[in-house]
């Protein structure tokens, strides 16, 4: 079965900043080649002393790319960060994620206008073919093909306030987070691993591998 095309791809270098558009990437063992090797990790001032300093923690942080404006803007609320590339991926969870169009459209649909999918921070955003009636918890240890990928889905993604901002102008919309914990269990795309490495690219069919 077809779940449908990739449409857009990102990476994002740097854990919880803006990500970057590719037209295609190598999918690792470990995830995207590039994605998600620094993070920002808090020195002083904020109780996660030592851990990665999140865009939930600061609204403006994955608003921009620049590492340095991140930590300035930081440092205003009083919270030191230091970049660090150590940890080889700063993963929240498992190293791929992906969203398909069509789980946007009700909450699109709520809130009464399109909702850019980079707020949800996607590594594969999927355009559903259609016949694609699939929710997130349908696909859940499911394998699945893209490219010369093959991933499995290890479960739905639950999502936090960051979400509710718009990623160009910073624009809370706190209607998104309602929507998703009344209407599909604070979830909004899935979570994968890698069974087998490879390249994706844009208009890459996506769909469940053979058994």
């Amino acid at each position: 079965m077809e779940i449908g095309t990739l449409e857009r791809i990102w990476r994002y270098p740097v854990k919880s900043l803006r990500g970057e558009a590719l037209d295609e990437v190598t999918v690792e063992s470990d995830g995207l080649a590039g994605d998600r090797t620094r993070a920002l990790v808090v020195r002083e001032g904020h109780p996660r002393r030592g851990k990665t300093y999140r865009g939930k923690e600061d609204e403006r942080l994955h608003l921009g790319a620049d590492p340095l404006h991140a930590t300035g803007a930081a440092r205003e609320r009083g919270v030191e960060l230091v970049l660090r590339d150590d940890a080889g991926r700063y993963f929240d969870d498992a190293p791929v994620s992906l969203i398909v169009d069509r789980w946007l459209a009700g909450v699109s649909a709520h809130v009464g206008f399109a909702l850019e999918p980079e707020r949800f921070r996607p590594n594969l955003f999927v355009h559903a073919a259609p016949t694609m009636h699939l929710v997130e918890d349908d696909l859940t240890g499911r394998a699945l093909c893209c490219g010369e990928v093959r991933l499995r889905v290890r479960y739905p993604i639950e999502r936090c306030v960051t979400t509710t901002y718009d990623q160009t102008t910073g624009a809370s919309t706190p209607e998104v987070l309602r929507y998703l914990a009344q209407q599909r269990s604070t979830w909004m795309g899935v979570y994968c691993d890698v069974l087998r490495a490879g390249t994706v690219r844009i208009g890459d069919s996506l769909g469940f591998a053979e058994r």
